[in-house]
């Protein structure tokens, strides 16, 4: 099975995440890297799920809304999805 790239979004699904994530980010007053360091995800990764760039992992989810303190659900319902 071919990995699903996100160039294929053709939808803006993953630009849509990124921006409710980036969102919380300014919200909560954190830098791109003080995110990426709470995540436990690189720096130049988060950047790229930011901007859309990214085929985000369920489990990087996860540990991002853990990160800016909500659940999974509600960040996929701050994106419209």
């Amino acid at each position: 099975m071919a990995r699903v790239s996100a160039k294929l979004d053709k939808d803006q699904f993953l630009v849509q995440l990124g921006a409710a994530v980036r969102a919380r980010r300014v919200l909560m007053n954190l830098s791109q890297e003080a995110l990426a360091d709470f995540a436990e995800i690189d720096r130049s990764h988060m950047g790229k799920i930011e901007r859309g760039e990214r085929n985000v992992t369920f489990l990087n989810i996860v540990r991002i809304a853990k990160a800016i303190q909500c659940k999974p659900s509600d960040l996929l319902i701050e994106a419209g999805l």
